[in-house]
């Protein structure tokens, strides 16, 4: 029995140390493959940072390369952009100056010639020798001779630079009417009197700008042109009766208007007279004059009809009678000139270029007008600052 017992003790010593050894093995195999678990993920971690850090500097190397091929792209766009700059802008200085020089040459192709010359539709003032132009063929020949010295350049910029002056007055009286410091809230019906004058003036002497530029066009160009021209007169006539008497007779609508229609009625009659062939001619120098001078002469009616109404006083402070005395004889005074020709009738060759009697009459012709919107202001301002009494 002991033996069995003490076989029996042998055998769980050896199992126990048996199960101790594989215990112990699996331990340490656990421990191995853990170590080695560890070991494989470090060595994983830092394969992932250098693969991370190898496509960061990867990507960085590629930005970087497309910046710099971006900046190199747009630096010869810039490039090419200031080169292009550069050659059209030389392409136009050079066509400018070729401009200037085909200007230079045709203006200095013509030369001005003796009145003995011209051919006869041409001929309009004998007393003038010397300065007038050839005939020119071409607008654009015409056009340019207003940079040109010759018999018809102070007849050109007398008027071109009166058109100017009037259409700025224009402008400023819309802008503000009558005066700068008055605040007045003027009816539209005043607004179309004025309108009257100015598009009178304005086409005026728009009309006679254009006729002293083409008239040397040639023959039909001269007659048509010719025909606007004293037919911008007539309208000038009109356009200046009209706000006087809108004023003068601002409380007789009877005689204001029975007035209106006469002239307006007499205008076209002059207009329908210009048209007459023979008006242009140079024998009815004295006849157009005569007719104009009647057509403004109308005014005279209802100015002596307004004087004994009303009486000289009053016509003065009211109805700026001194003006339209001033602006009448500045009129009569430069279609006198113009007709009788004078200076250059006693003087003959002196005034070919400058202050001959056609000069000279534009000349008045804006004085008066500037003058008469001095006056028919006078008249509004007055009729206003009564209704505000």
């Amino acid at each position: 029995m002991r033996e069995y017992l003490s076989d029996a003790d042998e055998i769980l010593e050896e199992v126990l140390e048996r199960l101790v050894s594989k215990a112990e093995n699996a331990s340490a195999a656990v421990v191995h493959n853990a170590s080695e678990m560890v070991h494989r993920s470090k060595d994983a971690m830092k394969n992932g940072v250098h693969q991370a850090s190898e496509m960061v500097h990867s990507g960085v190397h590629k930005a970087n390369e497309m910046v710099h091929t971006k900046v190199h792209q747009a630096s010869e766009m810039v490039h090419n952009g200031v080169g292009k700059a550069s050659e059209m802008a030389l392409t136009k200085v050079h066509q400018a100056e070729e401009l200037a020089k085909d200007v230079y040459e045709r203006l200095r192709n013509w030369k001005a010639c003796h009145y003995e010359v011209l051919p006869d539709w041409l001929r309009d003032n004998e007393h003038l020798h010397f300065g007038h132009r050839p005939e020119l063929k071409s607008f654009a020949e015409c056009f340019r001779s207003i940079f040109r010295i010759h018999t018809e350049t102070g007849n050109i910029w007398t008027h071109l630079i009166g058109f100017v002056a009037f259409v700025v007055v224009t402008v400023v009286f819309y802008v503000r009417p009558l005066c700068a410091t008055c605040q007045l809230d003027i009816q539209l019906s005043e607004k179309l009197i004025f309108l009257c004058f100015f598009v009178g003036a304005i086409l005026c002497l728009a009309c006679s700008t254009l006729f002293h530029t083409v008239s040397c066009h040639s023959e039909f160009v001269s007659a048509v042109f010719s025909r606007l021209d004293y037919a911008g007169i007539a309208f000038l006539i009109v356009g200046s009766i009209i706000p006087w008497l809108y004023y003068g007779f601002y409380c007789q609508p009877y005689a204001r208007v029975t007035y209106m229609a006469a002239v307006v009625v007499l205008g076209l009659a002059t207009v329908g007279l210009t048209m007459w062939e023979r008006f242009n001619t140079p024998n009815y120098r004295v006849f157009r004059t005569s007719v104009f001078v009647s057509l403004g002469g109308v005014s005279v009616v209802p100015c002596l009809h307004y004087c004994m109404q009303n009486g000289l006083e009053a016509s003065v402070a009211e109805a700026s009678m001194h003006c339209t005395a001033i602006m009448a004889a500045l009129y009569l005074t430069g279609a006198l000139l113009y007709a009788a020709r004078i200076p250059e009738r006693f003087l003959p060759g002196k005034c070919d270029i400058w202050f001959h009697s056609h000069q000279i009459f534009h000349v008045l012709v804006i004085a008066a007008a500037f003058v008469h919107y001095h006056g028919i202001s006078e008249m509004a301002m007055y009729r206003y600052s009564k209704a505000h009494q």
